[in-house]
């Protein structure tokens, strides 16, 4: 069995009904992009990119969900990735559930988001070049599935495991918006002591106390899930993407933190499966 070859058990994951599938061009809510509409020019552009018809548009400038068209292609390359993903976001949503309830702390669930190359969000203009993101703006999850596949091929984290750590990262954000963290603390700074690498760290650690909640309730693992779940961590740490892309590391420039802290804090999640060892803006040594 190769790395490719390793699943996940998610016969008993239960797929999320929040999910927003804009695959073909559909779902747009224009009056989010900036804050202040799209205007005729960009409705226009928007109509042309991504085929959507232009009344469409300008019927949704309240900012109320417009329908999606009927996609022509029929089935999709990426649906198996899709249904994949909603079964991670439901096992998110059942495992935090209880888990903020004894914080004290109402569970509402964030929306799964997926989009072709480019989609309006409240955070700005989404794209695939950034990878996926949380909104806390509007409590979405983003994300091109095609990432999926880069997750493999560029950062050499192939497997289902890896792809579900990526979505519990995301949804670790989602709780932290939900605890007031992201209301507490700034995460535009940078640097390896920063509060955007804490943030991030933390959100790594979370995703670990989800791993271990869903295995507890669903038997999710399989052998090798947890390696694949540790190269994904490592692959996307500061110092590692910056010798690739550079040669070396700077880290006055961090904003995630290293692939070795990336490891140890989603490991720190994973072990003790308690929110509470999650604590990164307290820690003395990240």
């Amino acid at each position: 069995m190769t790395s490719q070859d390793v699943f996940m058990r998610l016969d008993d994951l239960r797929p999320t009904d929040n999910a927003d599938d804009r695959r073909g061009g559909g779902g747009f809510r224009p009056g989010l992009v900036g804050g202040g509409g799209l205007g005729l020019v960009g409705i226009v552009v928007l109509s042309l990119l991504f085929g959507v018809d232009p009344a469409q548009l300008l019927g949704a400038m309240d900012g109320s969900p417009v329908a999606a068209p009927q996609q022509a292609g029929g089935p999709r390359p990426d649906d198996a990735a899709y249904e994949f993903s909603r079964r991670i976001v439901g096992s998110a949503e059942d495992v935090w559930t209880p888990i903020l309830q004894a914080q004290g702390v109402p569970f509402q669930p964030a929306t799964f988001t997926v989009y072709d190359y480019a989609t309006p969000t409240g955070c700005g203009t989404g794209q695939s070049a950034a990878g996926p993101f949380y909104c806390p703006s509007d409590g979405h999850i983003y994300m091109d599935l095609g990432f999926f596949d880069e997750l493999g091929t560029r950062f050499g984290a192939p497997g289902e495991f890896a792809r579900a750590y990526v979505i519990a990262h995301e949804y670790g954000h989602h709780i932290q918006n939900l605890l007031g963290t992201m209301g507490r603390y700034s995460a535009r700074d940078r640097g390896a002591d920063s509060a955007s690498v804490r943030m991030e760290l933390q959100a790594d650690c979370y995703a670990g106390v989800w791993a271990n909640h869903a295995n507890q309730r669903f038997r999710i693992l399989e052998n090798g899930d947890v390696e694949a779940g540790l190269r994904a961590a490592a692959a996307v740490g500061d110092d590692t993407l910056a010798k690739q892309s550079q040669g070396y590391a700077v880290p006055d420039s961090f904003t995630h933190g290293s692939s070795e802290q990336r490891m140890r804090w989603f490991t720190r999640g994973l072990k003790g499966g308690d929110i509470n060892v999650c604590q990164t803006f307290t820690a003395t040594n990240l």
